[in-house]
């Protein structure tokens, strides 16, 4: 803990000050810097690699947050704000990396969420990774399996994994993630069978009743929130009712696995913690009590993915400009 005591001692200090300037004209910036967090350590770990455009002008270079689930990806002019106020205070120190990971944390806080901990001493990725951006995410058709074993890869037990899927507490999940759930599920012309009737109709009228495609098999489970850090777009949440127009700041509680229990989960991967006994377990813990269960098991395991294959000592660098 407390890496730049000596280097930067103000830097986790600047980091809340920040944030909290940030999260009170903008709190939407809370589950765009979450989402930003999951993409970043999912692939390769916590190294801001999807921060970085390492295509020096190469057309033909293709860059991780060129990835399809990485396109609707926000934040990252926030994310250069902060670090432009490190550099000033501190220039060539604190990594983007922890610049990502401890305003992630204190977006959390901000919104209700939990404080948790956090190592730093991070340091930056020199390249990044399109490919396996591409291939790793998690999709929002995915079933629970494939979402058990996209997590398990990465050291997460199924009560962690249903613990970071709260996450959906937060931020508002973009239309585009879901017509397809609405209207060609799966291909098939027809919208998710397992969706009730009344709900159905619900998220179609709130969703513009569009039968526009989407690109909804490309994009990502984890905090899929609107398309910009304004209130602008079509988007769903989960607090307290289906809704389009809610801050992104809604407590930070357990109206998420609540809806599961009800079948009204907005993503198919969500709806699909139902389906498997080791998932549905937790979900039904989490509802049965205060909500304490679930911020302590979510603080845990943001802890653990904050620590996702970081690079240290001489690995890697300390970028002064995040996305170069």
């Amino acid at each position: 803990y407390d890496f730049y005591r000596d280097t930067c001692p103000a830097a986790e200090e600047i980091v809340r000050s920040s944030m909290a300037r940030i999260y009170s004209q903008h709190p939407e910036v809370a589950p765009a810097f979450l989402r930003l967090l999951f993409h970043d350590c999912f692939i390769r770990g916590c190294d801001a690699s999807v921060l970085l455009d390492d295509s020096h002008g190469n057309r033909s270079h293709s860059i991780e947050r060129q990835a399809i689930p990485n396109r609707t990806l926000k934040g990252f002019d926030r994310i250069d704000t902060i670090k432009q106020e490190l550099e000033d205070h501190c220039p060539g120190v604190v990594s983007c990396a922890d610049v990502l990971v401890l305003a992630t944390r204190e977006g959390i806080v901000l919104a209700g969420g939990p404080f948790y901990p956090l190592f730093t001493g991070r340091r930056d990725s020199i390249q990044s990774y399109y490919a396996e951006a591409m291939a790793e995410i998690p999709k929002p058709d995915d079933n629970v399996f494939r979402t058990l074993h996209l997590f398990g890869l990465r050291g997460f037990d199924e009560r962690e994994t249903v613990s970071l899927l709260g996450a959906h507490n937060i931020g508002k999940i973009g239309c585009e993630f879901i017509l397809e759930r609405l209207h060609n599920f799966l291909g098939t012309g027809q919208p998710d069978p397992t969706i009730p009737a009344d709900f159905l109709s619900e998220m179609r009228h709130d969703c513009g009743d569009s039968q526009a495609s989407s690109n909804s098999t490309s994009g990502s489970p984890l905090l899929l929130e609107s398309r910009s850090l304004t209130k602008s777009g079509l988007g769903l949440t989960y607090f307290p009712q289906l809704v389009t127009s809610i801050s992104s700041g809604s407590s930070f509680d357990t109206h998420y696995y609540q809806s599961l229990l009800r079948g009204r989960g907005l993503l198919y991967a969500d709806q699909q913690l139902m389906t498997d006994e080791r998932t549905a377990s937790v979900v039904k813990a989490y509802v049965s009590d205060d909500g304490s269960a679930f911020r302590l098991d979510f603080a845990r395991a943001m802890m653990k993915m904050s620590s996702l294959g970081i690079l240290s000592g001489s690995d890697g660098q300390i970028r002064k400009n995040c996305s170069a």
